[in-house]
C-alpha cells in the first residue's frame, strides 16, 4: 500500500484527504455517515466574530455539472466555535483545520486570537484564512482581489497565532493575476495556499424572470470548476518552480468528486485534496475520495501520495 502521509508546511497528515470549508458544517452532520477523523483533517465552516444570519432565500440553485450557493458565511460566531464545535471535533479525534474571516484585517486577528482560548485548541492543525469574503472598509470589495489587502489580512492572522501553527490563504479565481496575489499572501507570512474558492456566478429564472438567488449571485462550485482549479494549481505551482514565489504547500479544492479528480489536482501540483460539493449528494464522497485515491496510486506503481504532487510538471524531479 501507497504511503498516503502529506506534508503542509510542517504540518504532517495521516493521509491528504480534507473536507472542503462551507459543505460538512462543522462536523456532527458529516459523522452520521463515516468517522471524520479518518481524514487527513476537517475543514470548518467559516466562523467570524460575530454570529452572522447570512443572505435572503433562496440560497442555492442547481447548475449544469455544479450548484450555486449564496448562504453568506451564515454561522454562530467565534465564542460558540471555540467553546462547543472546537470542543467536540477534539473529541472524536479530528485534526481541525479552521476557516476564519472578517470584514477587517484586525476582525480577522480577533477570530484568530479567541481560537488560542478554546479549551480545545490542540485540536487545531491550521487556518485557512478565507479573503473572500467583502472587506468592509472597502465598499464591499473582496480581500482576495487585492494583492496588497490580501498581505494585510494574512500578516494581521500571522502576528495573531503562534509561528508553529500554519496559515493557508484561500484564494479567489476570480482575479487577473493569480500569482500576483499568491506571492502577497506567501510574502506576508502564509505558508501555503488553498486553491480555488468558488467563482462567481448567476441563474436567471425564467419562469418569473427574476434572479433566482436572493443575493442575486454566489458562488459556482462543483464539477463544473474543476478545471479552472487545475489551471491555477498548475499557474501558482509552475510560478514556484521558476522561482517568481517561495515554494510552499497547496491545498486544491475544486469540482473532485473521485480518486481520480484527486489524482488530477495532486499532479498539477496539490500536496493535499479537499472535497465538497460531492458530500451534497454523497455525504461520505470524502471517504470514497480517500478509497479510490489510495487504489489508484498502488495501481500505478506508486510508493507515496508525495511521489505524485506536481508530477505532471516537466520541472518535478521525480524519485
Amino acid at each position: 500500500m501507497a504511503d498516503l502521509t502529506a506534508s503542509l508546511a510542517g504540518l504532517t497528515l495521516p493521509n491528504p484527504l480534507m473536507t472542503a470549508s462551507g459543505c460538512a458544517a462543522n462536523g456532527k452532520e458529516l459523522h452520521r455517515f463515516f468517522d471524520i477523523s479518518r481524514l487527513g483533517a476537517f475543514v470548518t465552516k467559516t466562523v467570524m466574530a460575530a454570529p452572522r444570519s447570512g443572505r435572503g432565500t433562496p440560497r442555492m440553485a442547481e447548475t449544469p455539472s455544479g450548484m450555486l450557493n449564496s448562504i453568506g458565511l451564515q454561522g454562530p460566531g467565534i465564542d460558540a466555535f471555540a467553546d462547543e464545535d472546537l470542543p467536540w471535533l477534539a473529541s472524536v479525534g479530528a485534526r481541525v483545520l479552521v476557516s476564519i474571516a472578517g470584514g477587517t484585517p484586525a476582525e480577522f486577528a480577533q477570530v484568530a486570537t479567541r481560537l488560542l482560548a478554546s479549551p480545545a485548541v490542540t485540536a487545531i492543525a491550521g487556518l485557512e484564512v478565507n479573503i473572500s469574503c467583502p472587506n468592509v472598509a472597502s465598499r464591499g470589495q473582496v480581500f482576495a482581489i487585492d494583492p496588497h489587502a490580501s498581505a494585510q489580512v494574512v500578516a494581521a492572522v500571522r502576528e495573531a497565532v503562534p509561528i508553529h501553527l500554519p496559515v493557508f490563504a484561500k484564494l479567489s479565481p476570480d482575479v487577473t493575476d493569480l500569482v500576483t496575489v499568491a506571492a502577497a499572501c506567501l510574502g506576508a507570512g502564509a505558508d501555503g495556499l488553498t486553491l480555488i474558492n468558488t467563482t462567481l456566478g448567476m441563474v436567471i429564472d425564467t419562469d418569473r424572470m427574476r434572479p433566482h438567488l436572493g443575493g442575486i449571485t454566489g458562488g459556482l462550485s462543483g464539477p463544473a470548476i474543476r478545471p479552472i482549479a487545475v489551471r491555477a494549481i498548475w499557474q501558482v505551482r509552475s510560478a514556484m518552480f521558476a522561482e517568481r514565489l517561495p515554494t510552499a504547500p497547496i491545498i486544491g479544492v475544486g469540482g473532485v468528486a473521485s480518486g481520480r479528480d484527486a489524482l488530477e489536482l495532486a499532479a498539477a501540483g496539490a500536496s493535499a485534496i479537499q472535497v465538497g460539493t460531492a458530500t451534497f449528494h454523497d455525504p461520505q464522497a470524502p471517504a470514497h475520495v480517500l478509497d479510490e485515491l489510495a487504489l489508484l496510486l498502488d495501481a500505478r506503481g506508486y510508493a507515496a501520495f508525495a511521489d505524485v504532487v506536481a508530477a505532471a510538471h516537466p520541472e518535478r524531479k521525480h524519485p
